[in-house]
């Protein structure tokens, strides 16, 4: 497993929680994190100073939570603790404006300014619903008129926090979603990379595919010294080497023959394995992966592909993979299949997700289909993990990013 905890704070999302005192901050902070951050108490002005909370936010990563004082505090301590509140302004890449009344006043519309002005995504919950329902003509006003998107909670009963965590999702900065390599990480400066390019039926005519032109071009940009070769001609390849590749990354349907080629000195992963970490959340669809034990006959599984390609011949998505699974199991499985934006709210009918690389779709994307079936309590993986757990080379596919991480 990762060690998320000793992730440095400038390499995690910053979430600041705001509001006035005793609007339910600081149980919010508690039921996102499922523990006891924060005092929690009826009296209004009970956090004094910003309380701080590193957590792993799955399947989003490492992310640090900020507990701050109702910036409407009174007296001079108030005023005190109202400032060093603002103070966390500067920090704050991602605000969570906490409401416990049905009443927006002018300090809701200060938070809702200065963040505003510094171009930092605000996300409005209105806690406390236990109490009380929102206010219909408030909630429009914060969507028609403010255009701040809104989650209804309650930190008492923990209703919401599964809508509150997928808010929050789609409320990242596209930048910090984007900010993670593919594979130029894993491997020193001036590295020999070998890529092992299947030309079949499913290749595009004259081109390769996009998941091959992108880590192909991340390593000409780090520096890296690559040579491409078809997998009948890998073999020869690595003869002509004169030491051995830091890495082999092959397309993971020719993972066997790969593998009987690439001696087990020599680290070896598919290019569906490395987009497993690059688009998704890499630990999750570990898990989900290893789950694939437990499928019995009879069951029912889920396959989502992010583009609306016509399938051609002996499909992955629709063939290969079904017919492998259908010979590990020993029986006949019901296979469900959406392309494109389609993907089931509800999961529980399923006993497997298997996503494709998402290629040709952003990281959020990813993320929202994980973390939805996380909140169920589906297991989920990708083309290539499931298919390197098929060929019986799980472990040694992994292991250059598991060591990484």
């Amino acid at each position: 497993m990762p060690q998320i905890q000793s992730a440095p704070r400038g390499l995690r999302l910053h979430i600041g929680i705001f509001g006035r005192r005793n609007a339910g901050k600081s149980s919010l902070l508690n039921g996102i994190t499922a523990q006891n951050v924060s005092i929690v108490s009826d009296v209004a002005g009970t956090t004094t100073d910003p309380v701080e909370k590193p957590m792993e936010l799955l399947p989003l990563g490492p992310v640090l939570f900020i507990d701050t004082a109702g910036i409407d505090d009174v007296g001079a301590l108030g005023v005190e603790r109202a400032n060093r509140a603002r103070l966390v302004f500067d920090r704050t890449e991602l605000a969570i404006l906490v409401l416990g009344e049905n009443e927006w006043t002018p300090f809701e519309d200060e938070i809702r300014e200065e963040f505003a002005r510094r171009n930092v995504p605000v996300l409005v919950v209105f806690n406390k619903t236990d109490l009380h329902a929102p206010a219909p003509a408030l909630v429009q006003r914060v969507q028609e008129e403010f255009h701040l998107p809104t989650v209804f909670v309650s930190a008492k009963n923990h209703t919401g926090f599964a809508e509150l965590k997928e808010q929050i999702l789609i409320a990242v900065p596209e930048e910090w979603l984007a900010s993670q390599t593919i594979v130029a990480d894993l491997l020193a400066p001036g590295s020999v990379v070998v890529l092992v390019v299947p030309i079949d039926k499913e290749a595009p005519k004259g081109r390769l595919i996009l998941p091959q032109v992108q880590v192909l071009r991340e390593l000409l940009d780090f520096g890296m010294r690559v040579m491409v070769t078809r997998d009948v001609e890998l073999a020869a390849a690595l003869d002509a080497l004169k030491e051995p590749p830091a890495l082999v990354i092959t397309d993971s349907q020719a993972f066997r023959r790969v593998s009987e080629i690439v001696p087990e000195t020599v680290p070896l992963t598919g290019f569906s394995v490395l987009f497993a970490r690059f688009k998704g959340d890499f630990q999750t669809l570990i898990a989900g992966t290893r789950a694939v034990a437990d499928l019995k006959p009879g069951d029912r599984i889920l396959v989502a592909e992010s583009c609306s390609h016509h399938p051609i011949g002996e499909d992955i998505g629709r063939v290969k993979i079904p017919n492998w699974l259908r010979q590990k199991v020993g029986g006949e499985l019901e296979f469900t299949h959406v392309q494109g934006n389609d993907f089931p709210a509800d999961l529980t009918p399923y006993r497997l997700v298997i996503q494709c690389g998402g290629c040709m779709t952003n990281r959020r994307a990813i993320l929202s289909r994980i973390m939805r079936a996380r909140e169920q309590g589906v297991p989920i993986t990708n083309y290539g993990l499931i298919i390197a757990w098929m060929m019986g080379i799980f472990e040694r596919a992994i292991q250059i990013v598991e060591t990484k991480i």
